[in-house]
């Protein structure tokens, strides 16, 4: 992924911002990767020259973004920094809105709050 000077990563924002599942991998039985993973993926990349850019448009994903978009962000900020990672942690567990997830072929659904807590308590 190139870095752009205007609109980085913009794209891929949008699509954590909209995203209305969680997965970190492959969902169903062919493994499909869903367009928010793949930008989840596309920005974790960036993350390694470009964090300090990106940081406040993750933040503002906490409280704009869609339920699975927030999860997907608070991930990201943990590989900021892990202080950034805790804050935003403990900011989504007091967030009772649910958030349908995937492992592999598994759909399950939390809270932001279940989720959150358990995040915090590894």
């Amino acid at each position: 992924m190139l870095w752009k000077k205007s609109g980085a990563f913009a794209e891929e924002l949008r699509q954590l911002a909209d995203a209305d599942t969680l997965a970190f991998g492959g969902v169903g039985f062919a493994g499909t990767l869903l367009p928010a993973t793949k930008a989840y993926f596309a920005v974790e990349e960036g993350l390694r020259r470009h964090g300090a850019e990106l940081r406040p448009k993750l933040e503002a994903l906490l409280d704009r973004a869609k339920p699975a978009g927030r999860l997907y962000a608070a991930e990201l900020l943990t590989h900021i920094d892990a202080a950034a990672g805790r804050a935003a942690w403990q900011h989504l567990a007091r967030q009772d809105a649910e958030v349908t997830t995937f492992s592999g072929c598994m759909m399950g659904t939390t809270t932001l709050a279940r989720y959150a807590q358990d995040r915090l308590n590894n």
